[in-house]
Formats: structure tokens, C-alpha cells, sequence
């Protein structure tokens, strides 16, 4: 398998990469209160958004075998706050040295560690050539099922040798009931 990296994603190809990501998160959206699957026409933006890099997982036969989404410019991500990073890392910030990940989506055969490694790895090579810093986020379910953090951070350590891994934030969720109020 290889990564290609592109700007813009149309075409058939964005049929492809709409089935492989709606497919990947779709069961999510019941197991997660934040919505994790973007509607169709958010997702069309972001494909079209050329400040998002598109990571490519391809087989031999140019079968789309995996997609993630990757930038340096933060104002293009929905929902996340530049001037947090810009706080935190100005300088980085400042560079354009913080890299945010905003999904990783892989068909979901034999093949997807090989293609969930090569992406991960082609995304760690980008930010790593700048001395850069990756931010990425998952739910709860995600880390708790699939180990998430533990993986990627494994992952990383593999590639570089050394690696720091920090929760930067969380959010919290609560459902307040009144069993005797009715």
C-alpha cells in the first residue's frame, strides 16, 4: 500500500472515500454523544477545502484502502480553537508547527491495521520534518474498546524513538434524571 497525499478529493473518488468514512463511523453516532460522522455536506466541504490535506491509503490497485484528514492551518477545523494552541504552544502556533488530525477511516477488513499504520506514519514523517506537534482526538468508547491513545502513542514511540503523549482537554458528558419527580 502507499499514501498519497492530495488537496482536493472529487469525483469518484469522493464517492469512495464518502462510502469508506461513513461506513467507519457511522456505528458512532449511537455508541458517542458528540456527533462523529459528518453529515454528507460537511464532509464534501472538507474534501474540497484545500488548507485540509487528504491522506490517501491506496492498495496496488489504486482501491482506496484508507482516508484521514490533516492540516496545519487550525481555523479550517470545525469545532476546535486556534487561540487555545496559540495560548499553549505560541510558538508552534506561530510556525504553523501544530498539526490537528481530524479523523483516521479505514475499510474494515484484513487490511486495515496496514492501512491505519501507514497513515498514521505518513501523517508522524509530515509533522516530524517540521518539528511539529500532532493534536488528534477520539471518544471515550473509542479509547476504551480500542485503546486509542495507547496505539497511536505505541505507534509514534516505533517511528521516533521518542515520544511524549498528553491529554490536553476533555469533555464530559451528564444526564441528570428525577426517578420520583413523576
Amino acid at each position: 500500500m502507499n499514501v498519497k497525499i492530495v488537496d482536493l478529493v472529487q469525483g469518484d473518488l469522493r464517492e469512495e472515500a464518502w462510502t469508506l468514512y461513513s461506513e467507519a463511523f457511522k456505528e458512532l453516532n449511537a455508541l458517542a454523544v458528540q456527533r462523529h460522522l459528518m453529515y454528507r455536506n460537511e464532509f464534501d466541504e472538507v474534501m474540497g477545502d484545500p488548507r485540509i490535506q487528504k491522506y490517501l491509503c491506496l492498495d496496488l490497485d489504486d482501491a482506496l484502502r484508507g482516508l484521514s484528514i490533516y492540516t496545519n492551518q487550525l481555523d479550517a477545523v470545525p469545532l476546535i480553537s486556534p487561540q487555545y494552541f496559540e495560548r499553549r504552544w505560541p510558538a508552534h502556533y506561530a510556525d504553523q508547527r501544530i498539526w490537528y488530525c481530524g479523523f483516521v477511516a479505514t475499510q474494515q477488513d484484513s487490511r486495515a491495521a496496514t492501512a491505519f499504520g501507514d497513515l498514521v506514519s505518513a501523517m508522524y514523517f509530515t509533522a516530524a520534518g517540521q518539528n511539529g506537534l500532532i493534536a488528534l482526538d477520539f471518544c471515550n468508547r473509542t479509547d476504551e474498546v480500542r485503546r486509542m491513545s495507547r496505539v497511536v502513542r505505541l505507534m509514534l514511540h516505533r517511528l521516533s524513538g521518542d515520544v511524549r503523549a498528553e491529554r490536553i482537554d476533555e469533555q464530559q458528558y451528564w444526564l441528570y434524571d428525577f426517578p420520583s419527580a413523576g
